[in-house]
């Protein structure tokens, strides 16, 4: 098992480590133009603070990786990207890339998506370990079964994350499988934030709408096929990724998927709105669907759909 120290500024730091009930953070990197490929979801992400400081002062367990326009990265995580604001994020962006004369610039970022985000009181700060080159601009990986690994692992103590979980019940179970962490170090997989999920199903999906196949990305939303408000999970098989349009439909019950994965448009449409052409023309279109089929739709949640929402 292995472990990741990401550098990162004090201003991100604060930010982030003042906000109550936090489940997931953007750890964001601003050049874009490679995956973050160091750890296995739910393996273990640090954050180091820039000189003076240079010492651990939290982290995350890592969910997933990815590259993202600015403005989607905004609009799934908002202020949990370490920043007020978008315009404020963008700034940031292109001050790191060099890149300041358009501040409404769509920039392409890495996206590090970190679920159960811990932050250590002060006094419990961990310096960097011993063979930490000043000239590191990014981050470091390390193997817990080989020191320094086993060293840094030893110094995680379990009291800061019980700390950090005080706060809200819903960290407790994430505290516990820490907890197992802290002895033989073993891998569980990190429970999804609500910006974490849409990001998942949207890449799952290769950015493409499941009924029509549009890509044009600002017009796509990441649906929940069981609503979140209704104890439906944030996992991708509870996931589909629809056009805007349809998704305002879906949610309302105007449209739904089959379990033979087609899409069905309710007559509700044309008795109350007169209208609809344009969706009764996708009437039993097949779905588009991930390659991986553990990602496509579960049958329990569609079923769900069709006997709760969809009107028929």
């Amino acid at each position: 098992m292995r472990l990741y120290i990401g550098v990162t500024d004090y201003n991100w730091f604060d930010l982030l480590r003042n906000i109550p009930q936090l489940e997931e953070v953007n750890f964001w990197q601003p050049g874009g133009n490679r995956v973050f490929k160091a750890l296995k979801p739910g393996e273990l992400f640090l954050f180091k603070l820039h000189y003076p400081h240079h010492k651990i002062v939290g982290g995350g367990i890592f969910a997933y990786s990815t590259l993202l326009p600015i403005s989607l990265a905004w609009e799934s995580f908002e202020i949990k990207n370490g920043a007020y604001n978008l315009l404020e994020m963008r700034q940031r962006v292109g001050k790191l890339r060099h890149q300041m004369e358009n501040p409404f610039i769509d920039y392409t970022i890495g996206c590090i998506l970190l679920e159960q985000p811990f932050f250590f009181p002060e006094s419990e700060w961990i310096p960097a370990p011993a063979d930490w080159s000043p000239n590191i601009v990014q981050g470091k990986g390390y193997d817990l079964s080989v020191e320094p690994g086993r060293t840094l692992w030893k110094q995680l103590h379990v009291s800061t994350l019980l700390a950090s979980a005080e706060q809200d019940e819903r960290y407790t179970s994430g505290v516990q499988e820490e907890q197992a962490r802290y002895g033989k170090p073993i891998t569980t997989l990190p429970r999804l934030g609500q910006g974490s999920f849409r990001v998942l199903v949207t890449d799952a999906y290769e950015r493409r709408c499941a009924v029509t196949n549009e890509k044009t990305l600002p017009a796509l939303d990441a649906a929940h096929i069981k609503p979140y408000s209704e104890s439906g999970q944030n996992v991708v098989s509870n996931g589909i990724l629809f056009r805007r349009d349809l998704h305002a439909l879906f949610d309302l019950g105007y449209v739904t998927i089959t379990p033979s994965m087609k899409f069905e448009v309710s007559r509700r449409i044309k008795e109350e709105f007169e209208n609809g052409r344009d969706y009764y023309r996708l009437q039993g279109s097949p779905l588009w669907l991930p390659a991986n089929p553990a990602n496509r739709p579960s049958r329990k949640y569609i079923e769900w759909h069709n006997d709760n929402k969809y009107r028929g």
